[in-house]
């Protein structure tokens, strides 16, 4: 088997993403009510048989670190592990990364001595399936020394993407990350012909993007990044690569999810909770790997629900309306509660009965959903206090708005982690 090593790059900001990432890394952010995105590059990695893996870190990465370390153990004879590569000052280096080439350059000591012939860069923030190994035949094949997988696009989405245009036998012409105007996506448009050769015949789809899934010869990425100044691979080393070395294309057409935003992260739980999901999280002997946790099957007691998830160790009172949503674990919700449209990510932890006792006393709202509350269109996040009688609706249908306690993203009403809304809270 060829000799493979996996950067997972895991350190951005996310700030598209805030408030879920006001106290974690994108990465760290929960989806589908048990997993984290990180678990989805880790779990294609091992399932295409690569199963050496750093993730690089810079921002808020405790919980990620610790997600990690709880989840991914490998046996002591077979040389697998998932490793953290945090962001760190150095002799040489007292700043923090510049971009996703400085990140790699930084840690090229991490992987130079290591016995591997190919380096395998992913993001860690997108929702996909990928057979690696499809990949590499690809690299190999065309005897490239950068491969890049792509996927069709159609032109209102080219503008976000990294796009390259390749010839007839799918190598790379020309890149451009994220054109703007008419003329520059003209320049790196793929020619039908191409893309029909290639097995593309999707006319409403005509622009080549890259999913941000590299994968270099070593020896041709350390001399790139020890050569070159280039501190960002789309922005900067691919335009300068495909001048002087192969850089072939990897085609793929299936399901693919950029968790950039608020409204796609909502969109993409949402639609896992539909009679026919675009991502499956079990596919045969290829589940999607996360931590294992000891928790009791969960209690709905009269409650209605469509087209949802429901998690571990949750508790759902009576007459509860559950419905196109997605609830994580350990989440405690209300008698009467109608949830619609929405993501309740749960709680890391059960509350003790004699905490419940004293909140009752006190008014102070338990953790969980309060009886008789109404949500729509939301991302509570964890360990979030919503009390009784919470309507949580987005009535004036705002798309933006900040808080505290209560922030709207892209039209999705959003509830930091650990937020307390008391009785009667509207919005």
């Amino acid at each position: 088997m060829s000799k493979m090593i996996c950067l997972i790059l895991g350190g951005g900001r996310g700030s598209r993403l805030f408030p879920l990432t006001s106290g974690r890394s994108k990465p760290a952010v929960p989806i589908a009510g048990k997993y984290r995105l990180i678990d989805i590059p880790i779990a294609n990695c091992i399932h295409s048989g690569f199963n050496r893996i750093f993730v690089l870190t810079q921002f808020n990465s405790v919980s990620l670190h610790r997600h990690i370390s709880n989840t991914y153990k490998f046996d002591s004879f077979g040389g697998g592990f998932v490793e953290i590569l945090a962001a760190q000052q150095t002799q040489q280096h007292e700043s923090w990364y510049q971009g996703t080439a400085d990140a790699v350059r930084r840690n090229i000591p991490s992987f130079i001595e290591g016995d591997y012939d190919y380096v395998l860069i992913l993001s860690g923030d997108q929702l996909y399936r990928m057979d690696f190994q499809e990949m590499l035949q690809t690299h190999k094949s065309s005897n490239a020394a950068v491969t890049i997988a792509t996927l069709p696009v159609p032109r209102k989405e080219a503008t976000a993407c990294g796009i390259m245009r390749v010839n007839e036998a799918g190598r790379v012409t020309d890149f451009h990350e994220k054109p703007k105007t008419a003329d520059a996506l003209e320049r790196v448009q793929t020619s039908q012909s191409s893309l029909e050769r290639l097995g593309f015949s999707d006319p409403d789809r005509p622009f080549l993007a890259s999913m941000g899934i590299y994968l270099f010869n070593r020896s041709t990425l350390i001399d790139l990044l020890a050569t070159g100044n280039a501190t960002d691979f789309g922005k900067e080393l691919f335009p300068q690569t495909i001048q002087s070395h192969h850089v072939q294309a990897h085609l793929f057409d299936g399901y693919w999810e950029d968790i950039g935003t608020v409204g796609a992260f909502h969109r993409a739980n949402i639609e896992l909770a539909g009679e026919s999901p675009p991502f499956d999280f079990m596919i045969g002997d290829k589940p999607i790997f996360t931590r294992p946790r000891y928790l009791p099957c969960s209690r709905l007691n009269g409650v209605t629900v469509r087209n949802s998830i429901i998690a571990d160790g949750c508790v759902i009172g009576a007459n509860a309306i559950i419905e196109n949503s997605v609830i994580g674990v350990r989440a405690v919700i209300g008698d009467n509660v109608v949830i619609r449209n929405s993501y309740v990510m749960g709680a890391d932890t059960f509350e003790p009965r004699h905490l419940r006792e004293a909140n009752a006393k006190t008014g102070h709202p338990d953790a969980g959903i309060g009886c008789g509350s109404h949500i729509k269109n939301a991302i509570i996040d964890k360990n979030a206090r919503i009390g009784r009688n919470v309507r949580l609706v987005n009535e004036s249908g705002a798309t933006e708005a900040d808080g505290p306690p209560a922030f709207i993203r892209d039209g999705i009403i959003v509830i930091p982690r650990s937020t307390v809304l008391n009785d009667n809270f509207t919005l």
